[in-house]
């Protein structure tokens, strides 16, 4: 039908509109009718819509409200769950977006069947809409709404949704959808999850687009009509979800007739040949058809911007050209990943938010079958596992499906791990995207290995056809398990699947008497889950046997099949907390010792061995200037409870050996409330001035807490230390105070780290010989509604006896002393120069370089900053220091500050203090000062922080 050009746009609109209300509608009766005429206008971004909506209630419950999602308004403002979800992870993008880039629902009209107005309002989260029906909608009745409404669309900048700087448009739940009711409304806010939940609905929608522009789509284009500017396209959907809608500018979809199902793609690789890419697709869509069974659908959407949602992470992330994989298997794994994903999607009506878990078990265990079906001797750093770096490391023998476990354990090590039934948005995000998704995948694996093999693949096919497109509950997915597998597994669902229970198991002893070999097992978690024993003899398996769980420890009695070696979990079918202890040789007393194997930077652990990495270290001051050195360590890539750190060095100025050394032992407590105990020995020996150098050895102890939902930033800590400081002066140098000290030191903390609100306090005590003191610090940041950024801080140190005969130990105003050497200063004794004008906050965190800055009976002070321009920002300094037998004195400063990188690297330029007009004076440049960080690893946490 092509409209009358010469009537007014909105006639049109309203016109075509009443064209699909009068349209012959098929459709199952116990399903949602919905309706849509779908308008994109490409100048303003903004699709108008019409939408009759039917609902019907199939609950047996009186209904007065329905509630719809509203997700494109999730983008409206600062204050909606996304944006909360976006402060937690360490993103400013939607709270410093430009009012043009936001997205938001602008509701014009309401209406039930008898065109009365319906009350609406949105929901604290700003995406959810509840509709207070006129009249109650008993059950198995139904109930239309009439909805005029416009759909402002955001940038992509924020996430893939919306319209990018090219052109293109991906719509993805971008109109409104009804919440499931099963007893209880089901709302869960948009949170970048990718777990939208509505209801199953027969959706047709007419869609009006600009013809310059490529349509895809899950649903089925019925038709696609050109007209002078536009394009009309009848999208259908029976029994479906949301529809998702992809405007491309590049060129059409392409599209694959396979003999199991037709798919629409634009997933291409430029190395690959297109003829070899059909190849592949084919083959994918065969394994998945002979894995699942028949698509529901006349067709797969699959999209390179869904894979970019979700990609393989890891090596796959590398830029092209140093990818070490060949470019087949890069482009059927990102294709196998995307194609599951949709497959499972499109099918299988999930609740996403709690039940995630079953099709990340059924995509990851059909991606682990599809590399050992045709790439089993692919290993995890492909082409690079042959390199002279680093092909005798343990990483480059590891298999690519090892990095199932390898990056569950990652977690499991951090103590982060959570549960598989853990809401999809307590999920912290490494969780949500990467362990979480593999430990379910690695699930069905282990239950198939412990069943004897052969009942995962019929059952996953079986729970697919029998449950596709119908909405499914957990206990059906455990139903269809259990149905195939003789043993009792009841442990996977009540254990491996709901808890976070870490499993670890260990071979006590070995020995053979008579025939057989008399073999105790010790289970050092008490975890209820199964093991698997492996007899070895010249690498080669010569017996297997599962034991059921089992407190503490046990004795087993196995056949004598001349095994040189026993393994635990030598397929490592199941997640091991450690794998060290796994092992035990039959060939006498020490047989079972690890030898001791010394190699060249970090690797993952090997547990037949004891590793120690050396790699290269660089420090520098202006005493020792540059300190190359070597690290050593028992390190790995994935953290373990002791380590050690050695670290010589050799001071190229000074031409002195200097370093230090640490032991830390890590003892987790639980997830949450009380969780760790850390304790460690830590000593360093370098210079603080010429020919003068300080050493400390310093024995400590800290408790840990946090809540818990793991998702806040919020930790705090009591940390209890004895520093031992030991000087060695240069003999023209006067020195104020005794060379050697010790202080005990308690300190309380607490930390709330987030990018919008940051908040943070301790409270300090110190003891030592000449003075006893206390001090507490409050930080709060806030970036306001306006991205404005306020940054207050508050000192107050006094103390309560002091016999010392100088300011070493006292506080100060701009650039403490340092006598604990906790502060990475460039140059700690500098008065002048560049490194004197270093500053780190700490104590009374001044700017300037004011007259008598130190305090021997108290200090308190106050330091703010507010944004005027991006990262410019003006900044202000007061304080009372109080000095012995002299009165209190009131100190100020101002500036500006220029803040690039919140306490990694910021610059401070003094205006006016007690000095008078800084800026008049002589020599500014010299009254500058900076804050630097050059630390690796807390540059490194910068960009890790939105992970963990």
């Amino acid at each position: 039908m092509k409209p009358d050009l010469a009537y007014p746009p909105m006639l049109r609109f309203f016109g075509t509109f009443i064209f699909i209300l009068n349209m012959p509608w098929a459709s199952f009766a116990q399903h949602h009718q919905n309706r849509m005429t779908a308008t994109l206008d490409q100048e303003t971004k903004l699709i108008e819509i019409q939408q009759e909506f039917t609902y019907v209630n199939d609950s047996e419950d009186v209904l007065r409200e329905l509630y719809f999602n509203d997700w494109a308004n999730s983008y409206s403002d600062k204050t909606t769950a996304l944006a909360q979800r976006f402060s937690e992870e360490f993103i400013k993008s939607l709270h410093l977006a430009k009012e043009s880039e936001r997205g938001s629902t602008n509701i014009l009209a309401v209406s039930d069947q008898d065109y009365r107005n319906i009350e609406w309002e949105h929901l604290p989260g700003r995406d959810i809409i509840r509709f207070t029906l006129n009249t109650p909608l008993p059950p198995g009745d139904s109930a239309k709404l009439l909805l005029t409404y416009t759909v402002k669309l955001p940038s992509n900048k924020f996430t893939p949704y919306g319209y990018g700087a090219d052109g293109s448009y991906y719509l993805k739940d971008w109109y409104l959808t009804p919440a499931v009711y099963d007893s209880i409304w089901n709302l869960y806010s948009n949170k970048n999850l990718e777990d939208l939940y509505t209801d199953i609905t027969d959706t047709n929608i007419n869609f009006i687009f600009p013809d310059s522009l490529y349509l895809g789509t899950n649903y089925v284009d019925l038709s696609l009509t050109s007209f002078p500017g536009k394009q009309y396209a009848n999208l259908k959907g029976v029994g479906r979800k949301s529809c998702d809608v992809i405007l491309n500018v590049g060129g059409p979809f392409e599209k694959h007739s396979t003999p199991h199902l037709f798919v629409v793609t634009d997933i291409k690789s430029r190395r690959y040949s297109e003829i070899l890419q059909g190849i592949s697709i084919e083959r994918i869509i065969r394994f998945i058809h002979e894995n699942l069974g028949d698509f529901p659908y006349e067709q797969l959407l699959v999209s390179e911007i869904d894979f970019n949602k979700n990609p393989l992470y890891g090596l796959n992330q590398l830029p092209s050209f140093i990818r070490p994989y060949d470019e087949q298997f890069q482009f059927e794994l990102k294709f196998l990943k995307t194609a599951l994903s949709s497959y499972m999607r499109e099918s299988i009506f999930l609740n996403p938010r709690k039940d995630k878990w079953i099709s990340d078990a059924i995509i990851n265990y059909l991606m682990i079958n599809y590399v050992d079906t045709y790439y089993p001797e692919q290993k995890l750093l492909g082409k690079l596992s042959k390199s002279w770096l680093l092909r005798g490391t343990y990483l480059a023998q590891m298999d690519f499906n090892d990095q199932y476990s390898f990056f569950y354990m990652l977690m499991a090590r951090r103590n982060l791990d959570q549960a598989l039934t853990t809401s999809n948005d307590s999920l912290i995000k490494f969780n949500q995207k990467i362990a979480n998704t593999y430990k379910a995948g690695l699930g069905l694996s282990y239950l198939d290995a412990y069943s004897g093999g052969g009942i995962i693949d019929p059952a996953i096919k079986d729970f697919f056809e029998s449950y596709k497109l119908k909405n499914v509950v957990p206990t059906d997915f455990e139903r269809t398990l259990k149905a195939y597998s003789k043993k009792d597994i009841d442990w996977f669902f009540r254990t491996y699947v709901t808890t976070s229970d870490q499993i670890d198991y260990k071979i006590k002893k070995a020995e053979r008497v008579e025939e057989s070999i008399e073999v105790t097992l010790e289970n050092k978690t008490g975890t209820g889950v199964p093991i698997s024993l492996f007899g070895l003899r010249n690498d080669t398996v010569v017996s297997d046997y599962w034991f059921k769980s089992f407190k503490e420890s046990q004795t087993f009695q196995i056949p004598d099949n001349g095994e040189k070696r026993l393994v635990l979990n030598y397929d490592q079918k199941i997640p091991e907390f450690s794998q060290r202890d796994n092992w035990k040789s039959m060939g006498g007393f020490l047989s079972s010792n690890r030898r001791l194997k010394i190699q060249f930077f970090r690797d993952a652990e090997n547990p037949y061995y004891n590793q120690v990495f050396y790699m290269p270290v660089l420090s520098f001051n202006i005493y020792d200037g540059f300190a190359p050195g070597i690290r050593l360590t028992n390190k790995t890539l994935i953290p373990r409870p002791f380590v050690f750190n050695v670290f010589p060095q050799y001071a190229l100025r000074e031409k002195a050996l200097v370093g230090g050394g640490s032991l830390q032992y890590r003892h987790y407590h639980g997830k949450s409330g009380f969780y760790v105990t850390n304790y460690s020995l830590r000593g360093s020996s370098f210079h603080f001035q010429t020919n003068s150098r300080y050493s400390t050895i310093t024995p400590a102890v800290t408790f840990g807490w946090r809540p818990d939902d793991l998702i806040p930033n919020i930790r705090s800590s009591l940390l209890m230390r004895y520093v031992n400081v030991f000087r060695t002066i240069d003999p023209s140098l006067d020195l104020e105070t005794d060379p050697d000290y010790s202080v005990l030191n308690f300190r309380y903390s607490y930390l709330n780290n987030n990018i919008i609100n940051f908040f943070s306090w301790f409270a300090d005590a110190q003891h030592s010989a000449d003075f006893t003191k206390v001090a507490l610090n409050v930080d709060y940041r806030r970036l306001m509604i306006n991205n404005r950024q306020i940054n207050l801080r508050f000192f107050a140190g006094a103390f309560l006896r002091n016999d010392t005969n100088s300011d070493f130990f006292s506080f100060a105003l701009d650039r403490p002393t340092d006598y604990l050497f906790d502060l990475n200063y460039l140059g700690r004794s500098e008065d002048s120069g560049l490194t004197s004008q270093q500053v780190i906050i700490a104590e009374g965190g001044f700017k300037s370089k004011l007259e008598n800055p130190f305090a021997n009976q108290w200090l308190v002070t106050g330091n703010t900053s507010f944004s005027l321009w991006r990262w410019i920002e003006l900044y202000g300094d007061i304080g009372f220091l109080k000095n012995e037998d002299v009165p209190a004195r009131f100190v100020y400063d101002s500036g500006i500050r220029l803040n690039l990188v919140t306490d990694y690297f910021e610059l401070y330029f003094p205006i006016y203090s007690n000095n008078g007009w800084e800026i008049a004076g002589p020599n500014y440049d010299e009254r500058i000062r900076f804050v630097i960080t050059l630390s690796p690893r807390t540059l490194t946490g910068l960009f890790t922080r939105k992970w963990f």
